[in-house]
């Protein structure tokens, strides 16, 4: 038996066979967020409909936003809404043919890591503040 026959097939053995890197990392991570937006489409309907009902429906959508619990779930969708935003920007470049280049790909990588924390701090800092009036 040769060599090359003792190889894994399946090219999802990271860290066996395959070294984790940016690219692979924030393709996953792109697609988890929006498998994750996905499903918040359904809390924020919850809530727009809460809202909409009024009395105790929304009194129960409000104690669930601000609830820690909340806080968190909220804070994760939006931190996703961002990652997911900016990542896809990203990729509409690449459809268009530009940052292909191996330091591109990862310059454009980290951009995308810190525009997501940047973007997600300012959004939070402007909600805990009352808002941006």
């Amino acid at each position: 038996m040769a060599n090359h026959d003792k190889r894994p097939i399946s090219p999802f053995m990271l860290g066996q066979t395959y070294r984790l890197q940016i690219t692979s990392t924030m393709s996953l991570l792109h697609r988890a967020s929006g498998v994750l937006l996905a499903f918040a489409a359904f809390g924020f309907s919850w809530w727009i409909m809460s809202i909409a009902l009024g009395g105790s429906y929304a009194e129960c959508a409000t104690a669930v936003t601000s609830s820690l619990l909340g806080k968190i779930a909220l804070f994760v969708v939006s931190l996703s809404l961002m990652y997911h935003l900016f990542n896809g920007i990203r990729h509409l470049a690449w459809d268009a043919g530009f940052g292909f280049k191996i330091p591109q790909v990862y310059a454009s990588g980290y951009t995308v890591l810190a525009l997501t924390m940047v973007s997600t701090i300012i959004i939070w800092c402007v909600a805990m503040s009352g808002g941006a009036a």
